[in-house]
């Protein structure tokens, strides 16, 4: 019973506390409507003074201004109280003032005598020059800072992120401290928008209280007047005094609120508050207090001047320089000294070993946005598709890409690199576009010359208002984020055999496992090391086959891996099986009743190559015959590519393996087939020798 008690009670306070907050704004709306006697007229502005100087030695005495996050909240609160006392007063004023001074509570009176000396003329002009400097300088300035502050904090964010996504990488902070980071960050940017917006509420508030002034001034000497019979002169006097005494009470704690809320957004965060601040740095220099007591001192001297307050200030000055500089001097006391501990420098471990990222890509400060979740990065969504589809269309998973900041790259420069080598870099121009022209010749789209930096295409940089006369004249015309995401998809396709290791070898072959576990037990590794199945797939993904068809693969290496574990004749024997899939990928439009247009060798050629074969493998070939042979490879794959067609050479099986290493640098776009890969079901057409006829 007592624990369910306990727990009961801090329910209840729970609700009372999260209750609290919009009973007070009920409250202070209600003093809008209902009437207020002066009793408690004089209690709430005794509290809207208090609650003023409360929130300002606050605001003086935390260290950064998230400590004191919930200031616009109070900024709001605050000014809310005041008006709603403002209006309450002023039906008191109405409706009593004839009455007497004290019509509208003591607090009032006090303000509208003590203060003023009973002279509504100086209480005019005081309560006008106090709205003044309210207005045009504090809250003003407050809010200027406050939105220069929201507009610098919101631009540093992007960096700040990355920082954090960088520091959280490298190991020096760990998730939950990365966590704490953006969330200070976040808030951050919440507080100085937030102050932003609650200080326009002061600046209206001050121009409110000019308004009430000479409205409650009018209407006090119409009701006196007029509805009490008053003289004009005792009626301007009575009315005008309370009014003065209700704008004195509320604008002195509008004035302390702003000065707060300057305090607040004009401070820079540190270890020390501004109290301390100032001490320190206004009054921590001995030379600065003993010329600024020279210069008052010699002032203090002229004739005609005030002597005794500068001879006065010049001597305090003088006697605070002397005690800061003798301080200075002496010696500090003598402490027992603190046995000094060894320094225990920590041994070299393996955690202080960094891996290496598979994919990594390093970009300039101008990009940032471009990967910044907060600001809807689009480069981040493409390369998440570039990696959905390279799965899709090779069959394993491609390593996650690691994006960072680099300073020492150009503002729009970026870097791919895959093992932590550079394999791409280029450089965009945040804010343009690339307008990529296919077919040179004369244009006169304007625009900065460039060149494409996945396909080498000459192309231009152009304004976004020309996108459409680009497109008119022909132009392929993209943005900066597809030019980043096109380069690294290039890259990934084609460096798909250095991205597949033996963990993602693992990976392929445990999914596999989860359909046809025997298949999986059997070849590995009971028949096939790992390593030699990893070969075989690279060696598939070396020409530009995919290997989504993993079941087919591993039945292949199980029905020949008994026979022989040499990588190359394992492929020989899975690009066979494969023999559809191939062929599928080089014509896909085909209908299967159409003849497959290959290239072929020339018999004689054919022939010599055969011979140069020593045990089924390839031997050496003659330098002036190898570059016959690689130049006339080259000119036909041009050939084939200009006319939109595939390049395909049809040659011997025990000739395939090294004439595609043989054409892999000269003639990249060119696949080279056995005969024995293509399906029976399909007929070939030759319509063209390699060191016969061109065509």
């Amino acid at each position: 019973m007592t624990t369910l008690a306990r727990l009961s009670s801090a329910l209840r306070r729970a609700d009372l506390r999260s209750a609290a907050g919009p009973i007070l704004i009920v409250l202070i709306l209600s003093m809008m409507v209902l009437p207020l006697p002066p009793m408690v007229l004089d209690m709430l502005f005794t509290f809207n003074i208090a609650l003023s100087v409360i929130v300002l030695l606050i605001a003086m005495h935390t260290l950064k201004p998230l400590d004191f996050s919930s200031f616009p909240t109070i900024l709001l609160i605050t000014t809310l109280l005041r008006l709603s006392l403002n209006v309450a007063s002023t039906r008191v004023v109405l409706m009593d003032g004839h009455t007497g001074p004290d019509a509208a509570g003591k607090v009032i009176e006090a303000f509208g005598h003590f203060l003023v000396g009973g002279n509504y003329t100086v209480g005019i002009v005081l309560f006008v020059i106090l709205t003044l400097i309210n207005f045009m300088v504090v809250s003003k300035g407050a809010g200027r800072i406050a939105e220069v502050a929201a507009r610098f904090t919101l631009d540093a964010m992007p960096g700040k992120q990355m920082a954090i996504d960088a520091d959280l990488n490298a190991g020096l902070i760990r998730d939950d401290e990365a966590r704490r980071r953006r969330q200070e960050v976040a808030q951050e940017a919440e507080f100085y928008g937030s102050m932003d917006g609650a200080s326009k509420f002061v600046r209206g508030d001050a121009m409110a209280g000019i308004a009430i002034l000479l409205i409650n001034i009018v209407g006090g000497l119409a009701v006196g007047v007029f509805q009490h019979g008053m003289e004009v002169g005792a009626a301007a006097t009575n009315y005008t005094l309370l009014t003065i005494g209700d704008g004195l009470v509320a604008q002195i704690p509008a004035l302390i609120i702003s000065t707060a809320a300057g305090m607040m957004v004009s401070r820079v965060s540190a270890d020390r508050d501004i109290g301390q601040q100032l001490t320190k740095q206004l009054l921590g220099s001995p030379a600065v207090l003993m010329t600024t007591a020279a210069i008052i001192g010699i002032l203090g001297l002229i004739p005609g001047m005030p002597n005794l307050p500068f001879i006065v200030l010049a001597a305090l000055l003088g006697w605070g320089a002397w005690h800061l500089a003798q301080r200075g001097k002496a010696p500090p006391p003598e402490l027992p000294a603190p046995a000094i501990a060894p320094v225990d420098t920590p041994e070299a471990s393996w955690d202080d070993v960094s891996w290496v990222d598979v994919l990594g890509l390093e970009i300039g400060y101008r990009l940032i946005p471009l990967v910044d979740r907060a600001q809807d990065g689009e480069l981040l969504r493409r390369i998440k598709g570039i990696r959905k589809k390279f799965t899709q269309d090779i069959g394993f998973l491609a390593p996650v890409v690691h994006i960072r900041d680099n300073l020492e790259l150009a503002a729009g420069g970026y870097r791919i690199s895959l093992k932590g080598v550079d394999i791409g870099r280029g450089e965009v121009m945040q804010g343009m576009l690339l307008a990529i022209n296919a077919q040179p010749g004369s244009s006169t789209l304007p625009g900065t010359p460039t060149v494409d930096p996945t396909f080498g295409l000459p192309a231009l940089w152009i304004a976004p208002e020309h996108k459409d006369r680009a497109h008119a004249e022909g132009y392929t015309v993209v943005d900066c984020s597809t030019v980043i995401a096109t380069h690294l998809n290039q890259l990934i396709y084609s460096h798909s055999t250095e991205l597949l290791g033996r963990l993602e070898v693992q990976q392929l072959l445990d999914h596999l496992a989860k359909e046809a576990p025997k298949l999986v037990e059997d070849v590995v590794p009971k028949l096939l090391p790992l390593g030699i199945v990893q070969k075989v797939l690279q060696n598939l993904l070396d020409e530009g086959v995919h290997i989504r068809d993993l079941r087919t693969i591993v039945e292949t290496l199980a029905e020949h891996g008994g026979r022989t574990q040499d990588p190359t004749d394992l492929t020989a024997m899975v690009r066979i099986a494969l023999g559809r899939a191939i062929v599928q990928q080089l014509y896909p439009a085909d209908d299967a009743s159409e003849d497959l247009q290959v290239m072929t060798l020339a018999p004689e050629l054919e022939n010599i190559l055969m011979q140069s074969l020593i045990n089924g493998q390839a031997g050496p070939i003659e330098p002036q015959l190898a570059d016959s042979l690689l130049e006339a490879a080259a000119d036909m794959s041009r050939h084939y590519e200009q006319l939109g067609q595939p390049g395909v050479l049809l040659a011997p099986p025990a000739l395939r393996p090294m004439l595609a290493r043989l054409f892999k640098r000269a003639a990249p776009h060119l696949r080279v087939l056995s005969h024995a890969e293509i399906p029976d079901h399909r007929t070939i057409k030759i319509v063209s020798m390699i060191g016969g006829p061109t065509p």
